[in-house]
């Protein structure tokens, strides 16, 4: 079964959800929902991370969280392992709580976050819990527009975005949530790319480029096929042509270093097949691309000069696309 690929570094924001095996309740009681969110304030003086947003629903939760460690791993399964065992014990049963792994999407916090959590809060009203997001116990909405506080939320991220003035930020938050009530809003989630990716072009592209050949040698990962893709064969060729001055014609018609560094950062930064590379240089076989590859990647490694060429490259494609 295909997984989901994991991307930690410091800084990023995540919207992480858990849902209960076979859909089963996770909270039933009042104490649970407290427990949990006790194991939350534990796991955020373990390991430092910042929540700014969340919705325990009884058979799924939601967290929106920063890591200025790169460290989400380790909070999260020092949250659901807790819980699954504080649980067990008191129900007096064994095995999973949870369905799986929990579900992690990295989010463009600039362009995303405060949408993203006025979605989050509204969960319970879409689920016909309650009528309004203030009357629902255990999510992170009513610290928001009362200023009440709270150890386990931070606001200070998510009211900046609202509005500039401290006095008036929590009335203009619930000024914005009490506005989608009622609306038929598309999610912010629908369609994360690569199933784990919301943002804009630039974050994407930037998320993309953290991650390292070696995360795709796993063939059970899942749209490991997208995530690959992160820059077009052709602005790769574009790019290599600016940096040597050349035209796309000389490039794909020379046999020496220039052909061979476009097959490298194609087949590292594309998911194009050997064979669809060997078509784009003139009906190459399969066999010689990967021939080609592999005596240039040693090349490489014994030529300092001709590294530091394709790093400046890779540097200078990061501004082909977005």
């Amino acid at each position: 079964m295909a997984r989901p690929l994991r991307i930690e570094y410091e800084g990023a924001f995540y919207h992480v959800t858990g849902r209960g095996n076979e859909r089963k309740d996770i909270f039933q009681t009042k104490q649970d929902y407290e427990r949990f969110k006790a194991y939350i304030i534990e796991a955020q003086g373990k390991y430092g991370f910042s929540l700014h947003a969340y919705v325990l629903m009884n058979n799924h939760y939601h967290l929106v969280l920063e890591t200025p460690k790169a460290n989400l791993n380790k909070i999260m399964h020092y949250i659901n392992s807790s819980y699954t065992t504080y649980f067990n014990r008191k129900k007096g049963r064994t095995g999973h709580l949870f369905q799986g792994r929990y579900k992690a999407i990295l989010v463009d916090a600039d362009h995303y976050l405060l949408e993203l959590s006025r979605y989050l809060h509204l969960n319970p009203v879409r689920a016909n819990v309650v009528g309004r997001p203030e009357e629902y116990l255990y999510s992170s909405y009513r610290s928001y527009i009362e200023r009440a506080k709270e150890e386990i939320a931070h606001h200070d991220k998510i009211w900046g975005m609202i509005s500039g003035d401290e006095k008036n930020r929590a009335k203009k938050y619930k000024k914005f949530v009490e506005e989608a009530i009622g609306k038929n809003l598309e999610s912010p989630l629908k369609k994360p790319y690569g199933g784990m990716i919301l943002g804009e072009k630039k974050f994407i592209q930037a998320v993309l480029n953290k991650i390292e050949n070696k995360d795709f040698q796993n063939q059970d990962i899942s749209y490991r096929r997208q995530l690959k893709t992160t820059k077009g064969a052709n602005d790769i060729i574009e790019g290599i042509s600016s940096y040597y001055n050349i035209t796309w014609d000389i490039l794909l018609s020379d046999k020496r270093k220039i052909r061979n560094i476009a097959i490298l950062l194609i087949k590292k930064y594309t998911g194009l097949t050997n064979r669809e590379i060997g078509k784009l240089f003139g009906g190459i076989s399969y066999s010689a691309v990967t021939r080609v590859y592999q005596r240039f990647e040693q090349e490489i490694s014994r030529n300092k000069a001709l590294r530091k060429q394709i790093e400046d490259i890779e540097m200078n494609l990061s501004n082909v696309k977005g």
